[in-house]
């Protein structure tokens, strides 16, 4: 029987701290919480996770993008594993989109991120990933990436009416069509994102 990893949730000072940067990605360790991180991604059903969500402060995360009814556009992505995460460049334009954490379970919130984004990152053989990421890629590597740096998807709401609970959640769909997922955000976010500790 396998056994999954604790998830860490909201509250941990782990979830808040920026996570140390990886010396070789190409260690047994490495690939072991890789392994892990794969595992409980698969088994909560998300497209995404971080070293600091199951308690270990690397900068590691596991993603993966497939297409669905909330992003029919998404590109296929395979599970991968991004290790000492960069973002080279983000679109100006940015895109409204439900989000959900396993490390806040029950919520989901209405976030903006940039549209598209080039990435930059180490795989677990130690090589270097160049990549354009565009919709739910892009969406999921930002927020996997702010695991890393201490922010949570809570931080980027532009209001606390953009969260609701599981039960709620077509409210946000219903909001989403009105706003337009292609509409231009012209305010920051009112709630300041803490900077990286």
């Amino acid at each position: 029987m396998t056994t999954f990893p604790t998830i860490t949730l909201l509250g941990n000072p782990v979830l808040r701290a920026r996570a140390a940067e990886v010396d070789d990605p190409r260690s047994p360790e490495v690939a072991a919480l890789s392994a892990e991180l794969h595992a409980a991604m698969d088994e909560l059903n998300l497209v995404g996770l971080a070293a600091p969500q199951i308690d270990v402060s690397l900068r590691v995360f596991v993603m993966k993008s497939r297409k669905g009814p909330r992003y029919p556009n998404a590109p296929e992505i395979s599970p991968i594993a991004v290790i000492n995460p960069e973002v080279i460049s983000r679109s100006e334009m940015h895109l409204h989109g439900i989000e959900r954490c396993g490390s806040i379970p029950g919520f989901w919130g209405l976030v903006p991120r940039p549209a598209a984004i080039q990435a930059r990152w180490l795989d677990l053989e130690g090589e270097r990933v160049e990549l354009e990421l565009v919709d739910l890629a892009a969406r999921v590597f930002l927020h996997e990436l702010d695991h890393l740096d201490g922010i949570l998807f809570l931080d980027r709401l532009a209001s606390l009416e953009d969260l609701v609970v599981d039960s709620e959640v077509d409210r946000l769909n219903e909001r989403l069509e009105p706003i337009g997922q292609a509409a231009a955000i012209p305010d920051p976010p009112r709630f300041p994102v803490p900077p990286p500790s």
